[in-house]
């Protein structure tokens, strides 16, 4: 994993920045070193391909244990950001040309680690016309291809300057999860997501159920950013009314002493009550721990959503 004590040889647009404080993290937070066998036969078999992870680029904490189970959360269109989100560990800056045999690796990596249920995401790219959609849809139907049993939850940026036909082609593709995160509560935006819209994100989900019904829709937040419980509610209230069928809430944590301050770090026990008001509130699947991110335990919480929309139906 990169050495994420020396942010200004990754994060040179950072550098210019104040150092944050980082305070010490709770018991709660503490993760093992990866060292497991089958951390590193995944860890290999990436790097084989030419693959690039999340899972490193963000600094996951949850890398160890993944990795050992053979999941991973597969980045593409490169490690080069459009973006300079304060909160992110992804480098910001000017991204190579797409790679067109990119997914076709992917693809063989899916099925090389036999995978149930594949993660994709990638970072912004602003740079392209279509923000990335025919890329992400050329890897969805590769894995089609190559791993037909493989459900797939693709985790996109939000196509903020690109035309809707974007995100038709990406639905078009029929992901199986369609997961974009809002990140943080609307009024942090500007600090913590300068460059994205709190409204067009929980727009671009809403859009995605109107396109096609049968796909599950996704997003997360961070807390710990300086959010309160009430912003955290009107989030969960905001994303229902956009029909979103999974929540995650995670703790954040800050990657380098140039990125945005840790406010607090929020207890299990806080958790547990978010969790509890977005089971209330009608999501069909909630995580919602300190270490929540995105893809943690991805395939394990599509099976239990899958089986709570067919409960619902039902009971319909």
């Amino acid at each position: 994993m990169r050495d994420l004590k020396m942010p200004d040889q990754r994060h040179p647009e950072k550098a210019h920045r104040p150092d944050q404080e980082q305070p010490k993290k709770p018991s709660w937070i503490r993760v093992k070193a990866p060292t497991s066998q089958g951390y590193k036969e995944t860890r290999d078999l990436l790097k084989e391909n030419k693959l690039v992870t999340v899972c490193e680029e963000a600094g996951c904490p949850n890398v160890g244990e993944c990795w050992s189970q053979g999941h991973a959360t597969m980045m593409i269109m490169g490690e080069i950001c459009t973006r300079g989100c304060t909160f992110c560990n992804v480098a910001t800056g000017k991204p190579s040309a797409l790679d067109a045999f990119e997914p076709g690796r992917v693809a063989h990596a899916v099925q090389k680690l036999g995978l149930n249920h594949v993660v994709i995401t990638s970072v912004d790219r602003d740079d392209l016309a279509d923000g990335g959609a025919e890329h992400f849809a050329q890897t969805i139907r590769a894995i089609r291809h190559r791993a037909p049993a493989t459900t797939i939850e693709i985790l996109t940026p939000d196509f903020l300057k690109c035309a809707p036909s974007a995100l038709e082609v990406v639905v078009e593709a029929r992901p199986d999860v369609f997961n974009h995160n809002l990140e943080t509560v609307p009024g942090l935006y500007p600090t913590v997501r300068p460059g994205a819209r709190y409204f067009h994100s929980l727009r671009l989900l809403q859009r995605v159920k109107e396109l096609d019904p049968t796909i599950f829709t996704k997003s997360g937040i961070m807390v710990g950013l300086g959010e309160d419980a009430q912003g955290v509610k009107q989030v969960m209230d905001d994303m229902r009314a956009a029909d979103i069928d999974f929540l995650t809430i995670g703790q954040y944590l800050q990657p380098t002493p140039k990125h945005h301050r840790v406010d607090r770090f929020v207890t299990p026990e806080e958790f547990a009550a978010y969790e509890k008001s977005a089971w209330g509130k009608g999501f069909l699947m909630v995580s919602a721990t300190p270490l929540t991110r995105s893809s943690y335990h991805a395939g394990e919480d599509f099976a239990r959503l899958r089986a709570a929309r067919l409960e619902k139906i039902g009971r319909a």
